[in-house]
């Protein structure tokens, strides 16, 4: 009896673990004016929400901003105070919205004949509580080239919840598969995500 509830046990602990690690719904749109394969550097956008006076909040900002810093460097990026390529931006929805996306061709497949005159054909989303935006913006086009977006983040989850935090900002930015020009030279440009990152 005692070895039948200590494998119920351990197979409750593996399975427990296995389910732990979810990646949550993404989406996410992008310019067809975006220039994905000549950025090398990106600086952070400072806004209302990064400028937070609430700890629980600023502690939230960190922790988007370290995992942020952390993907775009494995993808070759460097964080530049002067004249950066790429400006990004964050922002925490704690209520439902409504948020207009668009259908377009996967990024990967647009970018290899990068067609600018391509339409975009709206689509609109209602955001459950607790949406992720990541966006980012080309600085010397002064508009937005990406952004990526998890809903139901935060639906029945602790906003403290560090590691789930973290799962959401990089499964967003797992849809922002480009590496820095120059970065990996003489290798493919679009980086495969990883599932334990």
């Amino acid at each position: 009896m005692k070895s039948l509830l200590f494998v119920s046990l351990i197979l409750v602990t593996i399975l427990s673990g296995c389910y732990s690690y979810r990646e949550y719904p993404v989406e996410y749109d992008y310019s067809y004016h975006g220039k994905f394969k000549k950025y090398k550097s990106y600086a952070f956008l400072e806004n209302a929400d990064t400028q937070a006076v609430d700890p629980e909040i600023d502690l939230t900002n960190q922790i988007i901003e370290q995992v942020i810093e952390s993907r775009l460097a494995t993808q070759g990026y460097k964080l530049k105070a002067d004249k950066p390529n790429l400006l990004v931006s964050y922002r925490v929805y704690y209520d439902s919205l409504n948020f207009r996306g668009y259908d377009q061709p996967e990024i990967e497949n647009w970018v290899k004949f990068s067609k600018v005159d391509e339409n975009y054909d709206l689509r609109k989303y209602d955001l459950k509580k607790g949406t992720l935006l990541i966006q980012l913006y080309d600085r010397k086009q002064e508009r937005s080239i990406w952004q990526g977006y998890a809903t139901g983040v935060y639906g029945n989850i602790y906003f403290n919840n560090e590691r789930q935090l973290k799962i959401a900002v990089r499964s967003i930015l797992d849809r922002y598969k480009f590496l820095a020009e120059d970065f990996m030279e003489n290798k493919e440009f679009v980086v495969e995500p990883s599932v334990n990152e």
